[in-house]
């Protein structure tokens, strides 16, 4: 009897040494996370990654479908959570779509390393699997998006208790800056990458750039390409067919005749929106319809105005023709050849049985909130991209700043403006986060 009691003794001490070293080994945010769940509605598991962070976690989050009633409705929505240190500010993204891409272990926003930061990406509602069972379409508003960051930084500020700076591009750009103006005290700074703040769903100021951006020589040779298409539809329109059904596209809503049209008139946009493409590189070649069609489609991508496509998108579409809004394409130079009768709009993107009507007030709100209240805020526009032909007029009186970079497109980022301008915005970010006094800017 006393050798089992010594026995049991000694599985005991072996035991408690065992489950001691499995706390032991738990990092403190871990620890933080454990905490964090005995009050808020999440479940969390690490994952992989690179060397820049010390953890990674995905955080799953139960937002309320509608913050009015946050007792009601709840849908999952997902929160990457890359750790550089527990003392160290953050960078929260403010996604417009999927965070996919958060997933991967490689992923680092580059305002972390210049800023020694932590990385918080939290995924738009509405955008799979950040979605309700049921889409509701009345609940996606700028508004209810703005509350789940709201929602997300207000939790996450129990763990990192430095300075925050919220950024995002394009679609999540304007999340970012719509964000700031419903929760203006809730970062330090903000960072919009080539954000639009459009006032209609055919804002017009976007076709009037398309008119004077690049070189007339350039223009000539975009339009040219757009004519040969149009103005012999019957030559290319099958050849569009054989490359969209290759790809499994259809075009139930609008038809393969709009469609064509509809992707002739992108053609413009998408060139300059990417800048990927060169001009004295557009094919002109008539006796070969099929490379002209191939190359079509690398611009202007085929997928934007299909079924498969809309679908996607379609949070994005609804969002735009509600209150976000959006481009329309000018049809006068192709009169002759379209089968428009008027400038078309997306209104035909919109999930069925849905007719929002657009309200512009929130970015009619937004813009004078920039203009007039905002602060710490840092724009970066491509000064190509016809998106910036929409981005935000500054007043320049509340410590705002915005850097164009020449001949840029929507790639347009920190790490790849002209060195001075890079410099300048590096300097500027580290002040506002309290890394560098005035006198060493």
């Amino acid at each position: 009897m006393k050798k089992l009691t010594l026995r049991l003794s000694g599985m005991a001490v072996l035991f408690f040494f065992i489950f001691t070293l499995s706390v032991s080994g738990q990092t403190r945010l871990e620890k933080e996370l454990q905490q964090l769940a005995k009050t808020y509605p999440i479940t969390f598991k690490k994952m992989p990654v690179d060397s820049f962070f010390t953890e990674k976690y995905l955080i799953e989050f139960k937002e309320p479908l509608d913050h009015n009633h946050p007792n009601g409705k709840t849908f999952t929505q997902r929160i990457f959570l890359s750790n550089k240190g527990l003392d160290k500010p953050v960078v929260f993204v403010t996604e417009g779509y999927w965070a996919n891409y958060a997933a991967n272990p490689k992923y680092v926003n580059e305002l972390c390393p210049i800023l020694n930061a932590n990385q918080i990406v939290l995924e738009h509602r509405f955008f799979p699997p950040s979605a309700p069972d049921s889409l509701d379409w009345r609940y996606l508003t700028v508004q209810q998006a703005a509350a789940d960051d709201h929602a997300v930084v207000e939790m996450l500020k129990h763990i990192y208790h430095g300075k925050w700076l919220s950024t995002g591009i394009s679609k999540g750009g304007q999340t970012c800056m719509i964000y700031r103006y419903f929760y203006p005290d809730d970062v330090t700074a903000s960072v919009p990458y080539v954000a639009p703040l459009n006032f209609s769903i055919t804002d017009r100021r976007i076709n009037m750039f398309l008119d004077s951006v690049g070189t007339p020589a350039c223009r000539k040779a975009v339009f040219n390409f757009q004519k040969e298409l149009i103005s012999h539809r019957n030559k290319y329109l099958p050849y569009f067919k054989q490359e969209a059904k290759a790809k499994g596209y259809t075009y139930s809503r609008i038809g393969w005749e709009k469609a064509f049209d509809l992707m002739v008139f992108e053609f413009r946009f998408a060139f300059w929106q990417w800048g990927k493409a060169r001009c004295d590189a557009i094919p002109m070649t008539p006796d070969n319809p099929m490379k002209m069609v191939k190359y079509w489609d690398k611009v202007a991508d085929f997928s934007w105005v299909s079924d498969q496509g809309i679908k996607r998108f379609e949070p994005f579409f609804y969002e735009a023709m509600k209150q976000m809004g959006m481009y329309g394409y000018n049809i006068a130079p192709f009169k002759q050849w379209t089968v428009f009768k008027h400038n078309p709009n997306f209104n035909f993107t919109l999930p069925k049985g849905t007719k929002p009507g657009f309200d512009p007030s929130v970015m009619d709100s937004v813009d004078c909130f920039i203009r007039h209240k905002a602060h710490n805020m840092m724009f970066l526009v491509g000064g190509d991209d016809p998106w910036g032909s929409t981005s935000v007029n500054l007043t320049y009186q509340n410590n705002l700043v915005k850097f164009v970079k020449p001949g840029g497109s929507h790639l347009t980022r920190i790490n790849n403006l002209p060195p001075a301008m890079k410099k300048r915005a590096i300097s500027i970010l580290k002040k506002w986060m309290g890394e560098m006094p005035d006198s060493a800017q």
